[in-house]
């Protein structure tokens, strides 16, 4: 399991870090679907999640045809993607350090409590084990992409403090 380390580099090993691009690889042509899946999984576990989006809650579209999550769901999907994938050669989370404020205010705004976070990563680890081949997913898979998230996670909660 990789770690942060005492200067704030995060350690994230050769293997797992060619697991998360060999996956990623893959699943990114297909990234708008699949995060659509991704986000309609999250929903799956957690109903009242959807409470948590105003173009959501004030929307007659079917969930799944709504245009405003498709585009969100997308740019998530593939912002944690990336994120996953650049973390070893970086030593770091890659998202711009203005994304993280603005994501930080944001899911502080909304109440995003630690169970939002443990869902979310569930949902990810549900939707990559349907994205790539059976012989592919693996325990080894799944930890490197958990951990990879868990660092984003740990950047944006960082920031997670009212709006400036």
């Amino acid at each position: 399991m990789a770690l942060a380390e005492g200067n704030g580099a995060v350690s994230f090993g050769e293997e797992q870090e060619a697991l998360v691009l060999k996956s990623w690889a893959i699943m990114k042509k297909d990234s708008a679907n699949l995060g659509l899946r991704f986000f309609l999984k999250i929903f799956e576990i957690a109903p009242s999640a959807k409470q948590m989006f105003s173009f959501l809650r004030d929307s007659d579209v079917p969930i799944e045809k709504n245009p405003k999550l498709k585009t969100h769901a997308m740019s998530v999907f593939v912002m944690t993607c990336e994120a996953a994938a650049q973390l070893r050669k970086a030593g770091k989370i890659t998202v711009r350090d203005t994304t993280l404020k603005r994501l930080g205010a944001t899911h502080f705004k909304y109440g995003v409590a630690d169970g939002h976070f443990e869902v979310t990563r569930f949902a990810l680890l549900e939707t990559i084990k349907e994205a790539v081949p059976a012989d592919m997913w693996s325990p080894a898979l799944k930890n490197a992409w958990a951990e990879a998230f868990n660092q984003l996670v740990a950047a944006i909660k960082l920031e997670m403090k009212p709006a400036a």
